[in-house]
């Protein structure tokens, strides 16, 4: 099973794949974390660009579309060989990302068609503002109006794709609890028990 974890910058992805990938192997499933961008030499490229001034400008925003889904398709293998080892995914991205981030989207499912898609997303869903607040406030892409736009781009495909949709604004513990039990069925673990 692929598991994603989605949402703006400062969300809590990061954190809520730590404490996911815990519980899942303390309930005894092989677990592997992948975060995107990978260490690839493309992912790699992706993480210095995307510290770039200019990274939340349109062209910009179309250079990522390309080399996101350059990153995707090298992980694609490594991600089937981890489900053929029944081994659980979470990762803390997928395309869905590029979706919200990049434009035109017809063209970023086109640049996707052949990547590996979750068979569960969570969207961890915060208000920009708070965003701004749990960052670091160093990187481009906390700027309110920006984010506000990734957000209702967000919340446009959990409606039209499905997604769960986790309310980021709880406290840490509540938005752990509500993922697991968003995660749970699909698994056979009991929700009765799940804090």
């Amino acid at each position: 099973m692929y598991i994603c974890l989605e949402g703006i910058d400062g969300a809590g992805k990061s954190t809520q794949l730590e404490h996911i990938s815990e519980w899942l192997v303390e309930s005894g499933f092989k677990v592997k974390k992948v975060n995107e961008p990978t260490s690839s030499d493309i992912g790699k490229l992706l993480r210095k660009l995307l510290k770039s001034q200019n990274a939340n400008c349109e062209d910009m925003q179309k250079v990522f579309g390309l080399l996101f889904a350059a990153d995707r398709l090298i992980l694609k293998k490594e991600l089937e060989e981890y489900e053929e080892n029944n081994e659980i995914i979470i990762s803390d991205r997928s395309f869905y990302s590029s979706l919200a981030y990049q434009i035109p989207q017809k063209w970023i499912y086109t640049l996707n068609e052949y990547v590996k898609i979750p068979d569960l997303v969570i969207l961890i869903d915060i208000t920009p503002n708070l965003a701004i607040k749990r960052c670091s406030q160093q990187d481009t892409f906390e700027d309110e109006t920006f984010l506000n736009d990734i957000r209702n781009n967000y919340l446009k495909l959990a409606e039209n794709e499905g997604f769960k949709i986790v309310d980021g604004s709880n406290g840490e513990n509540k938005v752990k609890s509500d993922i697991k039990k968003a995660i749970a069925p699909l698994l056979g673990i009991c929700v009765d028990g799940i804090r």
